[in-house]
């Protein structure tokens, strides 16, 4: 497996890769992903199989906090699950965002999806505290807008040691 950033030539693979997510990540346009693949490549690592994308992740450095990271959209394709590739992608966002010095790594996901909450916990992430408890997991109500309830994980990185 080779990780890579995003490039303009990956764009349509890694948008049809995308479309296996529903319902639970939505494919954005082409525009969207030249715009990832432009201004936020080094947070939006993809594996490649041989010629084939077997994983993906969008994410990006807040400019309003610096000190934060938000992964929007993490896959992987169904014929390369259980072989690592989300952790490799997720392990490689976590080595940028430490050497910028970033303290942590937070994700949303929606309030049924309990597989990703099994994903999330298996990789160090918590559950962040919120409202409500649905299928087991803390909720936070209306976090992105009215009625779009989501379940909040976070990865505190360690502070960077200082030099001697």
């Amino acid at each position: 497996m080779i990780v890579t950033d995003l490039s303009h030539e990956l764009i349509p693979r890694v948008q049809q890769l995308m479309g296996l997510g529903e319902p639970y990540i939505r494919v954005r346009t082409s525009s969207d992903y030249w715009l990832y693949a432009r201004l936020f490549s080094s947070t939006c690592p993809v594996a490649l199989v041989g010629d084939e994308v077997a994983g993906a992740v969008i994410a990006f450095r807040s400019q309003d906090d610096p000190r934060d990271v938000y992964i929007q959209d993490v896959i992987t394709h169904p014929d390369h699950r259980k072989q690592g590739v989300a952790r490799t992608l997720l392990a490689a966002i976590h080595h940028r965002a430490a050497a910028w010095g970033c303290s942590r790594l937070y994700l949303t996901s929606e309030p049924d999806n309990t597989t990703a909450d099994a994903t999330w916990t298996s990789l160090g992430f918590t559950n962040v505290p919120g409202d409500v408890l649905v299928h087991g997991v803390s909720v936070k109500r209306d976090f992105k807008g009215p009625g779009k309830d989501r379940a909040v994980y976070q990865l505190d990185l360690a502070p960077p040691l200082s030099r001697r």
